[in-house]
């Protein structure tokens, strides 16, 4: 049996009953200043750790594959793996792409 809140509407009150799903529709019918307030609960899953499903070996493999023929993208960012050194370039170029792009919007 789950928790119900309910709120009258005439004061404005809420308050949470314990009753089966019948007892609910029956007390709502004899009761008409009372009204039924939906409230989401929480249910367990990967949501409670703050991780989404699992990314496989294979699906990381085939995005770096992806990444490394498109080096701009942002699935390179996310998926590419890049030494020092182009990460250094890479860096470098965004940052001349953005002074240039703000010199010549102004």
């Amino acid at each position: 049996m789950p928790n119900y809140t309910f709120r009258n509407t005439e004061t404005g009150e809420e308050f949470e009953e314990f009753m089966k799903m019948d007892d609910k529709e029956q007390f709502l019918k004899d009761n008409p200043n009372f009204m039924f307030v939906f409230k989401p609960v929480a249910l367990p899953g990967d949501h409670i750790m703050g991780v989404g499903p699992k990314e496989t070996t294979q699906f990381k493999e085939r995005m770096a594959k992806i990444s490394a023929s498109h080096p701009m993208s942002p699935l390179a960012d996310r998926y590419g793996s890049r030494t020092h050194k182009e990460t250094k370039i890479r860096n470098a170029q965004k940052s001349a792409r953005e002074r240039v792009v703000k010199k010549f919007t102004k």
